[in-house]
């Protein structure tokens, strides 16, 4: 892997969706970077701090959020004279997304009171009251042309399917919820995914005409779903609940057809390669050279601390760090928090929160655990290689951690005090964006060969 430079920010990073350039927050300034040669290819002034960025699908156009004015204000690369604000008075913004067609901003006011559409082609704009979340709660299909908007009137959640041509609204219906937490088309547009609060167990499978297909609880006492998602291929769904189990449902008859346990002691016989990251000291071997005393204090003050890691394959039985959290506390850290599928839907990753450091790596196509990685520090984010069975995770360490089926390893960032706390893929996986609190840099990723030689101790 090759490494660029670090370069300054101070908020949101993402690469465009045509992978051409790199958008960056610098204060009040948004900076667009070729992604080949990192240079500035373009310079944007906001009136006020970035606090939030998202690419137009087309690439063209760039959004920018000023959550403390509040404001949101729109940029194109193509005619760097234009220019586009939205500001919603006293209303406020409370968040802000583009359209699938690259021509329209949807906005969400505070505390929920209308969402609107904004259209950059003719400023007319089309209100949608009551929408039931700010960031969340709305979702396209996957061709563009229809929205589904979840909205809350009279204490009942209604879904609003609105075309995404002429913003007018196809048809609503209730949705039986009693809180509502989110919404997501099915990857054919065939059905929409909604689930209830953490605090009644409820997933809804409805179609596009309001039909409920399928209802799904898996027990009723305890707290509920923690995190829902659609494999690529559209024909899984699995369900991440706080009784750290992951549910698969079929899309056919809408059962489950596997349940995955995150345990704390893992025994065997079990088919998972068991992956601990150890420290590896540095060794130097100085005693044939002839250095002054100075020199050698210094390099081991500026050495002093650091140590390379690896990966040891570990045999079973292992008992994993667990985390009990405190009963009489809100919002406990256990349960499925982070989960997300391979590309080719034949893998996904899970975290239990309530062990933090543990990533579980699941085969869909045989039913069983893959791999397990066990890390020193908590994962901070995962996430899969668009073109292939790679998995790519960080801890805040100045270490990058790999896993594909051959094999898990670490690589080392030659940049000094660079610690990664976030990362993305681009489009097409030759490169990834890693961040530290207040810097970035790129990594160029080799392609990943069909039969792969990797081993844990690279």
């Amino acid at each position: 892997m090759e490494f660029t430079e670090s370069y300054k920010q101070t908020g949101p990073c993402c690469f465009s969706p045509n992978s051409r350039f790199i958008a960056v927050a610098v204060d009040y300034r948004l900076v667009i970077r070729d992604t080949l040669s990192f240079k500035v290819v373009q310079l944007f002034s906001c009136l006020d701090k970035i606090s939030y960025i998202e690419w137009a699908v087309d690439s063209e156009y760039i959004l920018c959020g000023l959550y403390k004015r509040p404001m949101i204000q729109a940029w194109s690369l193509a005619q760097p004279e234009w220019t586009c604000k939205i500001d919603e008075g006293p209303a406020g913004i409370a968040y802000a997304r583009w359209s699938p067609d690259s021509r329209h901003i949807l906005t969400t006011s505070d505390f929920q009171l209308r969402l609107t559409v904004w259209s950059l082609v003719n400023t007319a704009c089309v209100h949608v009251q009551w929408p039931k979340h700010g960031s969340k709660g709305v979702s396209f299909t996957q061709d563009g042309k229809f929205a589904a908007i979840c909205t809350r009137r009279d204490c009942k959640d209604y879904i609003n399917l609105l075309s995404c041509h002429s913003w007018e609204i196809m048809g609503v219906f209730a949705v039986d919820t009693l809180d509502l937490a989110d919404i997501e088309w099915s990857p054919d547009d065939s059905a929409i995914v909604i689930w209830d609060s953490p605090l009644e167990y409820k997933v809804l499978i409805y179609s596009p005409d309001g039909r409920c297909l399928f209802k799904y609880q898996a027990y009723e006492s305890g707290l509920g779903v923690k995190s829902v998602s659609w494999s690529p291929c559209g024909q899984f769904l699995a369900v991440g609940s706080y009784d750290q189990m992951l549910r698969v449902l079929n899309h056919l008859t809408w059962k489950t057809f596997a349940e995955f346990t995150h345990l704390s002691t893992v025994r065997g016989p079990c088919c998972a390669a068991l992956f601990k990251e150890v420290d590896e000291p540095l060794q130097l071997d100085m005693s044939e050279l002839c250095l002054s005393d100075d020199f050698i204090q210094n390099k081991n003050d500026a050495s002093e601390g650091h140590f390379g890691v690896r990966y040891e394959v570990m045999e079973l039985p292992i008992t994993l760090p667990f985390q009990k959290p405190p009963a009489d506390k809100p919002n406990p850290k256990q349960g499925i928090g982070l989960m997300s599928w391979s590309n080719d839907s034949q893998y996904i990753c899970t975290r239990n929160d309530s062990m933090p450091t543990i990533l579980w790596i699941w085969d869909i196509r045989h039913l069983e655990i893959a791999a397990i990685l066990v890390q020193k520090d908590p994962i901070r984010a995962a996430a899969w290689d668009p073109t292939c069975a790679r998995l790519v995770l960080c801890t805040g360490s100045s270490h990058l951690y790999m896993w594909t089926p051959s094999g898990a390893y670490c690589v080392n960032i030659p940049l000094p005090q660079f610690t990664i706390t976030d990362l993305k893929w681009n489009s097409d996986g030759s490169c990834l964006l890693l961040k530290d609190k207040e810097s970035f840099c790129c990594a160029a990723v080799p392609v990943l060969p069909e039969s792969s030689e990797y081993s844990s101790d690279e």
